[in-house]
């Protein structure tokens, strides 16, 4: 699907909000433990070394935005990734600090990098 040039301010809004909720450590680090498979609050907690009150508000917000769900499997909710575009986009942001980097490198060493 071809994003629309210009963006509409609808989706412009959409978008920013997307990244907002993705402007937080916590959650990308959730999202990279949920890649493994779906998984309770309380494991997310102690894997993360937080509380699971934290856990849970972040999850709050990344159900919210529809980057994962949740299911009730007996007494405990399991929470698993809804969209898997969200490691598409971090691949996107990690190649991209791939290559920042090295020409930061560049700079100091003095080499050129291409």
């Amino acid at each position: 699907m071809a994003i629309p040039h210009p963006i509409p301010d609808p989706l412009a809004q959409m978008i920013a909000e997307r990244f907002k909720v993705l402007g937080e450590p916590m959650r990308i680090r959730i999202l990279d433990h949920l890649r493994d498979g779906p998984q309770a609050v309380g494991v997310l907690a102690d894997e993360l070394g937080t509380s699971q009150q934290n856990v849970s508000k972040h999850l709050g917000l990344l159900h919210g935005a529809g980057l994962v769900h949740r299911e009730r499997r007996g007494n405990a909710v399991l929470y698993e990734i809804a969209d898997q575009g969200v490691f598409d986009m971090c691949e996107h942001v990690c190649g991209g600090l791939q290559r920042h980097l090295a020409e930061l490198q560049s700079l100091v060493t003095g080499e050129v990098t291409r």
